[in-house]
């Protein structure tokens, strides 16, 4: 188990099918980094933001069929690139557990295979799902261990993050792909703060600063939150400017939500209940309706049963989608067992997979290739890489 500030380098101990403590605990290290942050009461909105909001407010009739973005095509990534300029272009050797296991998870399952699709109205003009894949890389540039959008200069993490899309367009060509980046804008803390609660909220002008790096791409922007003590009915109003465009979306952390245990995030992994999923879930539609936005989509991360709790209760709107996301990293066989039983045996509505370029390959095992994946059932739309 990692201590708050630090990363844990050895997994912590499993018993299957938990997926291991990531690399995502990133509990106090971004005080470091707090000239760039703040931590002000949830009511204040600085000029930056507001002006966000006004600008989301001319735009929404413009963008609300389209929202604005790009999906890349097999046809056209087959035009821009060979094979040869793509890495795993060859399928990985796998040792016999994971092959095993990926036979297992992908083979017929007369009881789970039937509650899929989830049933559902159909989609809303400019819904991304399911006609789409998303392919997002994560992390806040304030920090290189948090994931890849902030290891990378910023040119070099977009020119990759532009080879993965092409991968994905290639290995699945019904599906067109869209760029992402995903943004963790609330980072859990290992030290209260001055308010108290565990997490420190990045200033406005970091957050636009992103967005205008995926805007380059016409690529969707993801707004991460990670509670720590405090909720998701406090945390979320602040972000609202950013999300009235039609291009932003929400994702929330139940791992660093410690309000039920009441300890320090990274110490323990975190719980939300259907009921605040459900809040943010009315929340977004109340926007999208309001603005007359394309539907919002909702990523909430899970790789344990107890981190979200009464899933079978979590309830989603024609103008909201929401995509749980298996989130944990490890050797293939227990990614697999993760996604099989926290995400397929509890239907949402779309389904995520998370992949990571270092703790998933830190004992020797290639990172699974899109082909790979995309055997699962359902096919995840919702690609994120660490």
């Amino acid at each position: 188990m990692s201590q708050p500030g630090t990363l844990p380098d050895s997994p912590r101990p499993v018993a299957a099918p938990m997926i291991r403590l990531h690399a995502r605990h990133t509990t106090a290290l971004l005080i470091l980094a707090a000239a760039a942050c703040y931590d002000r009461p949830n009511g204040a909105l600085s000029a930056d933001k507001q002006a966000v909001g006004r600008k989301a407010a001319s735009d929404s009739s413009h963008h609300a069929a389209t929202a604005g973005v790009t999906a890349v095509t097999a046809d056209a990534a087959a035009k821009n690139t060979s094979d040869h300029d793509l890495p795993n272009t060859e399928p990985p050797k796998r040792n016999r557990r994971d092959s095993v296991a990926l036979a297992s998870m992908t083979k017929p399952d007369s009881v789970l295979d039937r509650k899929w699709p989830v049933k559902m109205p159909e989609p809303l003009p400019g819904a991304i799902f399911p006609k789409n894949r998303v392919v997002a890389y994560y992390g806040n540039p304030l920090s290189k261990k948090m994931g890849v959008l902030g290891e990378y200069q910023k040119d070099t993490m977009l020119r990759m993050l532009d080879r993965e899309v092409i991968r994905w367009a290639k290995a699945d060509p019904t599906h067109p792909v869209v760029p992402a980046l995903h943004l963790i804008a609330t980072v859990a803390q290992g030290t209260p703060g001055k308010a108290g609660l565990y997490r420190l909220q990045m200033r406005d002008s970091m957050v636009n600063e992103v967005y205008s790096w995926i805007k380059s791409r016409n690529g969707l922007f993801f707004i991460d939150v990670q509670v720590g003590k405090s909720s998701v009915q406090a945390e979320l109003p602040r972000l609202r400017p950013f999300l009235e465009n039609p291009d932003v979306h929400l994702a929330i952390d139940p791992e660093f939500a410690m309000a039920t245990s009441g300890k320090v995030p990274g110490t323990v992994i975190g719980t939300l209940d259907a009921a605040d999923i459900n809040w943010a879930v009315n929340w977004l539609d109340q926007i999208a309706r309001e603005k007359n936005l394309p539907p919002k989509i909702l990523i909430v991360h899970r790789f344990t049963r107890k981190m979200v709790t009464n899933a079978s209760k979590i309830r989603y709107t024609p103008h909201v989608q929401v995509v749980m996301d298996m989130d944990g990293w490890g050797p293939p066989w227990l990614k697999f067992d993760s996604y099989h039983d926290y995400v397929k045996a509890e239907p949402v509505q779309f389904t995520g997979f998370k992949l990571f370029y270092h703790n998933d390959t830190k004992k020797g095992d290639p990172m699974l290739t899109p082909a790979e994946v995309l055997r699962l059932t359902p096919k995840p739309l919702y690609i994120q890489y660490q």
